[in-house]
């Protein structure tokens, strides 16, 4: 038995995002093979019946960490954490950086909406503190042996590939292992009046639903896929695309939410054809919408932040068992296509997802063919399967054959500045006044105050 303690930066709540899901998620596989597990969120720990032990510490609560740091044998964390706390940035336990979401291309698009300077300082605050994860950890975790391709070329830029962590690990797997994001064993099953269908106006049971299951960013591409249900309404009747979720628990809504209920309103399909759920359905909830849909859906543009994306509400398409069309270029449309799970589609080509989604909602062999194939496919996407390596790494912890007293000599390069703290806010606030002025600064402290 080890005790574990693993930190994410989301929200524990009823209503969870996905870096708070896979953390829960790691929590409970770890707690049923035996381990003692502490989950600690250092923005909210809110959940109504909390499976596992929660708990909330404020970025830079140095002494509150260190009670959790202490106590375990095994650090895994997400984020932003080892840069918020010098205690994690230097704890003598094994440390596992879960860096399944890389953050430094998720914020070139994210961060877009920005003014330059703060775009430009959100990126390099991203990139810094990945880095500083890649050089500290003596176990990287990625969701995909895409990802793993490109995190080796990362890790070998920082001084990690070498004679000392090859020599008895030539594969390397002891130091960067793959851990896809996963999903629950058991299907989920309808539950009458709590999903869709007679309970959200405009569906009903003879509805042809497609759904689009988790929130609305603009690294996706919800526009081309309203414009094509506008034309695949022509052909199939009852046709509803319905938005499981536009307000994530943790992040300020995107413009890109407003620009696609402006696009489905000027085209006449906004509350008939297209349907927006104004909130975020609770985690332990979203089964029941999952399970009335027909197929679910995900387009996207295609950038690098598209290249080594996980898509985890994929993850609940083969969990409920729904066929999808999805766009081409991440690692799940190869899936998709090799596989036979629904159909892949070209980035922005109305017309090729109008067909596509026309045949995903048909009653046709076909589509029964691709249900069959998904149901086949979502074994191997379990959380007890995913989380073998982290399961067999926590079952013998051990330090990285590289490490160092203090993990300051691991790696090459200049160390990355903290993100929390009296010095992270004065750094912080006096880049947003140069940038935007008295105006800006005054509008983020009331923006965190109403939180």
């Amino acid at each position: 038995m080890t005790r574990v303690l693993i930190i994410t930066g989301d929200p524990l709540a009823a209503a969870m995002a996905g870096p708070a899901i896979r953390a829960l998620n790691m929590a409970l596989t770890l707690q049923s093979a035996g381990h003692e597990v502490r989950l600690v969120s250092t923005t909210r720990a809110e959940h109504p019946s909390p499976p596992v032990e929660m708990f909330f510490v404020a970025p830079g609560d140095e002494r509150g960490i260190a009670a959790h740091e202490r106590w375990a044998e095994v650090v895994v964390f997400q984020g932003y954490a080892n840069t918020q706390f010098r205690t994690i940035a230097r704890t003598d336990r094994m440390l596992i950086a879960d860096a399944y979401d890389p953050m430094h291309l998720e914020m070139l698009e994210q961060g877009r909406e920005l003014p330059p300077a703060t775009w430009a300082l959100r990126v390099s605050t991203a990139r810094d503190a990945l880095n500083d994860q890649l050089r500290r950890a003596d176990l990287v975790l990625c969701a995909s042996e895409r990802q793993r391709l490109f995190y080796l070329g990362q890790l070998a830029g920082l001084g990690r590939l070498s004679p000392t962590t090859y020599a008895d690990d030539p594969d390397l797997r002891g130091l960067l292992a793959v851990v896809p994001f996963g999903l629950e064993p058991s299907p989920p099953i309808a539950d009458a009046g709590s999903g869709m269908r007679g309970v959200v106006p405009g569906i009903d049971a003879d509805s042809r639903v497609l759904i689009w299951g988790g929130g609305v960013y603009s690294w996706f591409d919800p526009l081309t896929l309203i414009r094509a249900v506008g034309v695949a309404r022509e052909r199939v009747a009852g046709i509803r695309l319905f938005f499981l979720g536009t307000r994530h628990p943790g992040v300020d809504e995107m413009g890109i939410v407003r620009e696609a209920f402006d696009l489905a309103t000027s085209l006449g399909l906004e509350g008939r054809e297209v349907v927006f759920n104004d909130t975020w359905v609770p985690y332990d909830r979203r089964g029941a919408y999952l399970v009335e849909a027909n197929a679910g859906v995900s387009t996207h543009h295609v950038h690098v932040e598209t290249t080594f994306s996980f898509r985890t509400r994929i993850l609940d398409y083969l969990w409920a068992g729904l066929p999808m069309v999805v766009t081409e270029g991440d690692g799940f449309a190869e899936l998709v296509e090799s596989e036979g799970l629904g159909l892949v589609v070209p980035a922005n080509d109305v017309d090729a997802l109008a067909d596509a989604l026309t045949r995903v909602l048909a009653d046709s062999a076909e589509v029964r063919q691709w249900s069959a194939n998904v149901a086949r496919v979502r074994e191997s996407f379990v959380w007890s399967v995913v989380l073998q390596p982290l399961l067999e790494a926590v079952a013998h912890p051990r330090r990285a054959a590289d490490a160092t007293p203090g993990r300051d000599a691991m790696g090459v390069g200049a160390r990355t500045a903290r993100t929390a703290g009296l010095g992270h806010t004065v750094r912080m606030t006096l880049h947003h006044l140069r940038a935007e002025g008295i105006s800006g600064v005054t509008s983020r402290v009331r923006k965190r105050l109403g939180r």
